[in-house]
C-alpha cells in the first residue's frame, strides 16, 4: 500500500511539474492575457506550408499587408462612425497575433485574432458552413441570446452592411460581410458573456458566423479593440476604463510570451506618451501625429502634409496591430529609403516587398531609424528595423511603400516595428505610450 501511495504521489508530482514547465499551458494572470504570433508552436493554427519564419513574414508582408492596407484606406467611405462588423467592402486579411479568450457560460475557449483597427468581435458558430472545426456552440451557453432588429446594436449595422432588417421588429439581425478580397461570411448579431483572463464582460455583442466562403477568415474569430461603439473598450464600460496595452513578442517567439493588459491597473507609470487623435473620416483607427523620421543623425526631408494628422483630409499616421511591416505613402518612403541608402554600403537588391537589401556583414554599421511623434521619439532597435533573408546573408530595411493599387493617404506603424515594446492605448485620456520591453 505504501508503494502504491508513493507511486501516486510521484505521478502527481510529475504531471504538475510537466505543466509548470510547459510554456503553452501557462495561464493568464489578473486582467492580463497572453499573446502569441499566430503561427507559433503554442498556436493551434499552422502555416499554409512548411517554411522558415522569414519566408512566412515575407509572404504576409507581400500578400496580406496590401489587402489590409486597402481595408484601412476604405474606412473613409463609411456613412457612420459606428462600424460594428466592417465596412461592407473588403476587409483585411488574417491577423498575426492571437489571444486566448472564452465566450459563453460555461466559457468556451477560442484563439482570437487581436485587432486594434476593427471594432467588433466575431466568431464562427456551430453548424457554420465552411468554418474551421473549432467553433462557438451557442446552445450550450446559458447566457446566450440573439439581438433582433429592434436593438440599438443592430441599428448601427443598417446603412453600413446588408442586413435582413426591413423594420425594427423582433426578427433576428442577420447580415452579410465580404472579407479579404476572396472571402465572405454571413452572421447573426448576438450577445453572450466574454471572459478575458479573470474578468467577465456580460451581454457582449458580437457576430455569430453562420457560413463562410473563401479561406481568409480567421479560423476562431477576431477580438475587436478599435474605437467604435461595439468594440471591447466601448462594451466593457468602466471595467477597463478605456485603457489597454500590449507587448507583442517577436515572430521568432514560440510561446505565450507577449501580453495584453486590460484596464489602468498594472500599466507602466513611467512611459513617454503622444496624443491620440480621432479622425472623423476613419473613426475606428488610432491616429498619432508623426512629425518626422530621422536616419542616424540626419532628419529625412519629408513634406509635413504627408505624415502629420489632418482631420480634414483623413490623412496621417496610425498605430496598427494587424499590418506586418510599417508602410509610408510613396514620396515619404522614397525619402526615407534614399537617406538610409546614403549611410549604408551597397550594392542594394530586392527581396519580396523590400527594395533596400544589402550584405548582412554591413549591418553592424547601419544607422538607427527614429520615428518622431509629438512628445515622443521611438528609436528602433536593429531587430525592429532590419529583417534578414532565410539564408542570413542579406539584411533588408523592414519598411516599405504603401501598395501601388491603393489610393491611400495613410502611413501605418506596423507590428514588426512594435515588437518587444509596451504600447499603451489610453483612450480615456487621448494618449498613446510606447516603452521598450522584452516580451520574448
Amino acid at each position: 500500500m505504501d508503494l502504491k501511495i508513493s507511486m501516486l504521489f510521484f505521478f502527481a508530482f510529475l504531471i504538475s511539474t510537466t505543466k509548470a514547465l510547459d510554456p503553452c499551458a501557462s495561464q493568464s494572470k489578473g486582467k492580463d492575457l497572453s499573446v502569441i504570433p499566430i503561427y507559433s508552436k503554442c498556436s493551434p493554427f499552422k502555416p499554409p506550408e512548411t517554411d522558415s519564419w522569414v519566408n512566412t513574414i515575407m509572404k504576409m508582408a507581400s500578400i496580406d499587408d496590401p489587402k489590409r492596407f486597402k481595408y484601412l484606406s476604405s474606412l473613409g467611405a463609411q456613412k457612420t462612425t459606428s462600424v460594428p462588423i466592417g465596412p461592407g467592402q473588403q476587409l483585411f486579411n488574417i491577423g498575426n497575433y492571437v489571444v486566448r479568450a472564452k465566450l459563453g457560460t460555461p466559457g468556451q475557449q477560442l484563439y482570437m485574432v487581436l485587432d486594434t483597427s476593427n471594432d467588433a468581435t466575431w466568431v464562427p458558430c456551430s453548424g457554420c458552413t465552411g468554418c474551421s472545426k473549432t467553433t462557438f456552440t451557442p446552445n450550450t451557453s446559458s447566457t446566450y441570446a440573439t439581438l433582433d432588429c429592434s436593438k440599438p446594436q443592430c441599428s448601427q449595422l443598417r446603412g453600413v452592411l446588408s442586413t435582413t432588417c426591413t423594420n425594427t421588429g423582433p426578427t433576428e439581425c442577420l447580415f452579410n460581410q465580404s472579407y479579404g478580397g476572396d472571402s465572405s461570411f454571413s452572421a447573426t448579431l448576438v450577445q453572450d458573456s466574454l471572459i478575458l483572463a479573470n474578468s467577465v464582460v456580460p451581454n457582449y455583442a458580437f457576430g455569430c458566423i453562420n457560413a463562410v466562403s473563401g479561406g481568409s477568415i480567421p479560423p476562431q474569430g477576431l477580438l475587436g479593440l478599435g474605437r467604435g461603439p461595439l468594440s471591447l473598450l466601448s462594451q466593457s464600460g468602466s471595467l477597463y476604463s478605456g485603457v489597454f496595452s500590449y507587448c507583442l513578442p517577436s515572430f521568432k517567439s514560440y510561446y505565450f510570451s507577449g501580453s495584453l493588459k486590460l484596464g489602468p491597473s498594472g500599466q507602466p507609470t513611467r512611459i513617454r506618451t503622444t496624443p491620440l487623435f480621432s479622425n472623423p473620416h476613419r473613426p475606428s483607427l488610432y491616429y498619432v501625429n508623426l512629425t518626422g523620421v530621422s536616419i542616424g543623425r540626419a532628419w529625412v526631408p519629408i513634406a509635413p502634409e504627408l505624415i502629420e494628422f489632418n482631420p480634414t483630409t483623413g490623412s496621417g499616421t496610425i498605430i496598427d496591430s494587424g499590418t506586418v511591416v510599417t508602410r509610408f505613402v510613396q514620396p515619404a518612403y522614397v525619402a526615407i529609403r534614399d537617406e538610409f541608402r546614403k549611410q549604408v554600403n551597397g550594392p542594394f537588391s530586392t527581396l519580396g516587398v523590400f527594395d533596400t537589401c544589402f550584405a548582412a556583414t554591413s549591418e553592424a554599421v547601419t544607422p538607427a531609424v527614429t520615428f518622431h511623434f509629438t512628445g515622443l521619439d521611438l528609436t528602433l532597435p536593429m531587430e525592429n528595423s532590419l529583417i534578414h533573408s532565410s539564408a542570413g546573408n542579406l539584411a533588408c530595411l523592414a519598411i516599405a511603400a504603401a501598395p501601388n493599387n491603393v489610393n491611400s493617404v495613410l502611413n501605418v506603424i506596423a507590428n514588426f516595428q512594435q515588437q518587444n515594446h509596451r504600447v499603451l492605448f489610453d483612450v480615456a485620456n487621448s494618449r498613446l505610450g510606447i516603452a521598450r520591453q522584452l516580451c520574448n
